[in-house]
């Protein structure tokens, strides 16, 4: 339960596990010891405990409380797993899966379908080809010394580099209790063929899946940072060029948080046309479980103010849903209109054509930023600029009214008009209230892994155990709740 908080708190665990666990642990060891050393040699090790219970009809009593405990201990494990598969994902080492979060108020209850149905086959897989109680205690009790050891060895870590205690310490505490545990792991081992190898070869299975999905998602992200192409290359197009801008916002979906991705510029060689206002979109995992709204978006503008390029990256914790709200092009959007208040009022120059990165939230400038208001509200109908934020087709795509997605009941208008405000200001606030009304498309890159002629035996398999996994798993619209409508994938080739 202590891989995610999200179910219970803490002080509901340490309190079960002082006052109920513990103590019935206690007792049950305790009246086993005092059975067994009354009766030495006439009980049998495994049925010692069915043996000492009381003969006095109880025995029906305490195989409801066991079926009761297997449902606990097995409700713990898919809760825990759904936790660990989240986290997972979250930091890039496991195949995107369907994450459904079950609570509105408790944000770490999360379930997941397709995790859901593997245990449940596993479960049955396993019991119907062991048949044999025996073999699941044997592999039951590797799985559950494997896990102390490594959280024996992840504690002296934690040791050491969170709570900053002396080097002694830690290595004092992991070959103290490491060391009893490894007795106990080598005597597990004995038993290796008499049902723990089944553990063996399904931890096998799962670390191969996560080696290869992260190895092939690290070497993409290598390849579109070698590839990307310079921002000049495209504040350098012109009409003159014959690129033309259309009206509305593109997203760009990309890993890369600086320069332009190479299947955008990919994009661009073979139709010569993009938004009057693009957004590049980056998501970036960071090592904590929850980033607060005041410090998820850092928004930059890229080139001069009349290219109307940004750049937005969006930091998560590995507790956190990437994506997760339907407002979420909204509060980037908001947060551009913030951005472009707080440069207004900043007159420090920058030569990189990448300009800074401004962390919004943290401050609010009041009255010169976008305000969104419920689409029907009295405050629309006096609005100065009004815009509803709708996803609908691009002019790049086909415009047809069924490509319409359904509309958000948000509006967005301009603070009214006060001396604080340049003129500049308002001009280009109302220019990306316009473009969010002309529609928004959004751009994601769909690559495609071949491998090198002469890669060694390992490289191949990794390569196309993931390209297996990337075709089998939830896709990039589906995984970001893109409509389909206003979707456009662009193709590109990575040889790796």
């Amino acid at each position: 339960m202590f891989a995610d908080l999200g179910h219970f708190s803490k002080r509901s665990i340490k309190v079960t596990f002082v006052f109920l666990i513990y103590p019935a642990l206690v007792l049950c060891y305790a009246g086993q010891a005092a059975f067994v050393s009354h009766h030495l040699g006439t009980s049998d090790d495994v049925a010692h405990l069915s043996e000492s219970l009381p003969s006095i009809g109880l025995q029906h009593i305490f195989t409801v409380l066991s079926l009761f405990a297997s449902l606990v201990g097995s409700q713990a494990t898919i809760t825990a797993s759904f936790s660990i598969i989240n986290q997972c994902q979250a930091l890039g080492c496991f195949p995107r899966v369907k994450v459904i979060h079950t609570s509105d108020k408790i944000h770490g209850q999360v379930y997941i379908p397709d995790s859901n149905w593997i245990l449940m086959v596993l479960s049955l897989a396993i019991l119907i080809g062991f048949r044999d109680i025996s073999a699941l205690g044997n592999a039951t009790g590797l799985a559950i010394i494997c896990g102390m050891l490594v959280t024996t060895c992840l504690m002296s870590l934690v040791i050491a580099l969170q709570w900053e205690k002396t080097l002694f310490l830690s290595a004092f505490f992991l070959l103290f209790f490491g060391s009893i545990e490894a007795v106990y792991l080598s005597s597990c081992f004995l038993n290796f063929f008499k049902g723990a190898w089944c553990l063996l070869v399904l931890s096998s299975i799962f670390m191969i899946i996560m080696i290869s999905w992260h190895y092939g998602t690290v070497k993409k992200y290598k390849f579109d940072v070698e590839n990307k192409v310079a921002v000049d290359w495209l504040t350098d197009l012109s009409p003159g060029l014959g690129v033309s801008r259309v009206p509305g916002i593109g997203f760009i979906y990309t890993d890369i948080v600086a320069g332009i991705p190479a299947f955008f510029s990919h994009f661009i060689t073979n139709l010569p046309a993009f938004h009057e206002v693009l957004i590049f979109v980056s998501f970036k995992s960071v090592p904590v479980p929850h980033v607060s709204q005041n410090g998820r978006y850092l928004i930059g503008r890229i080139g001069h103010k009349e290219y109307k390029i940004y750049r937005c990256i969006v930091r998560y914790g590995y507790c956190d849903n990437v994506r997760d709200t339907d407002d979420f092009e909204d509060q980037i959007i908001s947060s551009i209109g913030e951005f472009i208040a707080r440069e207004d009022g900043d007159h420090e120059t920058f030569t990189s054509p990448e300009g800074r990165m401004i962390l919004l939230g943290s401050q609010v400038t009041e009255g010169n930023v976008l305000i969104a208001v419920p689409a029907g509200s009295e405050h629309c109908e006096t609005a100065v600029s009004v815009a509803d934020i709708e996803t609908q087709r691009s002019p790049l795509l086909d415009p047809s009214p069924a490509a319409s997605a359904k509309k958000k009941k948000v509006r967005f208008m301009l603070p009214p008009s006060s001396p604080k405000m340049n003129p500049s200001l308002r001009k280009e606030l109302q220019e990306l209230v316009d473009a969010r009304e002309s529609g928004t498309a959004y751009f994601i890159g769909q690559s495609h892994l071949t491998v090198r002629k002469g890669s060694n035996y390992m490289k191949q398999f990794l390569v196309m155990a993931y390209v297996f996994l990337d075709k089998n798993c939830r896709e990039h619209p589906v995984a970001l709740n893109i409509p389909h409508a206003a979707l456009l994938e662009v193709g590109m080739v990575y040889t790796i």
